[in-house]
């Protein structure tokens, strides 16, 4: 598209191919090439491929936050409701773009310092869903439960998809449009039962 920056179409390439192939099989000239520019001008708008890493899925957190305001911004006000538009916002983009899935599976692969740095991003969205859940337990709306333990199921289901996908192929699930759909739909029951007070 003629109208996104270089710095734009840099970071949607690094995205796409980081995804698609992991980081460590993607070469800044592979990324050079695939958006149409020299090695120097990604190197001009990222100092490294580390800061250039970074910068991928700094964007990928902040498109995520948006993603699940908009998402509780549009929810009912019942909790449960509210939980399950969480869930298919955060689908969503997986559904239209599966080489998110793989950069997710590329996060577990991460060294420290930029695992950290991811955390950074991601601990304020977290920390705000533990807070809600516990509220919504403390009023009787949820089923009582560590909050914090749900929150990390919930991420642990939805990473697991990127991270495992051989072992979701054992039990017949394909990682297609109408797979991911599929599971996005029983993580959803599956949330709702949990959290249905009894």
């Amino acid at each position: 598209m003629p109208d996104r920056t270089t710095r734009e179409r840099i970071l949607d390439a690094a995205l796409d191919l980081f995804g698609a192939r992991g980081v460590d099989a993607v070469s800044l000239d592979e990324i050079a090439r695939h958006v149409g520019v020299r090695k120097q001008t990604v190197l001009y708008w990222f100092d490294s491929k580390e800061v250039l890493v970074d910068a991928v899925l700094e964007q990928v957190a902040a498109e995520l936050v948006v993603v699940i305001d908009a998402a509780v911004r549009a929810a009912p006000d019942d909790p449960l409701d509210r939980v399950d538009a969480v869930v298919r916002a955060v689908f969503r983009p997986a559904v239209r773009r599966p080489a998110l899935l793989g950069l997710v599976r590329e996060v577990s692969r991460l060294n420290q310092s930029q695992a950290d740095r991811l955390a950074a991003h991601i601990s304020p969205l977290v920390e705000r869903a533990v807070h809600y859940l516990a509220a919504e337990m403390e009023t009787g709306r949820l089923r009582t439960g560590d909050p914090r333990l749900i929150a990390a199921l919930s991420y642990a289901t939805v990473t697991g998809i990127a991270t495992e996908p051989e072992a979701l192929r054992t039990v017949g699930w394909v990682a297609d449009q109408a797979g991911l759909r599929a599971l996005r739909d029983e993580l959803r029951a599956f949330l709702r039962a949990a959290l249905t007070p009894s």
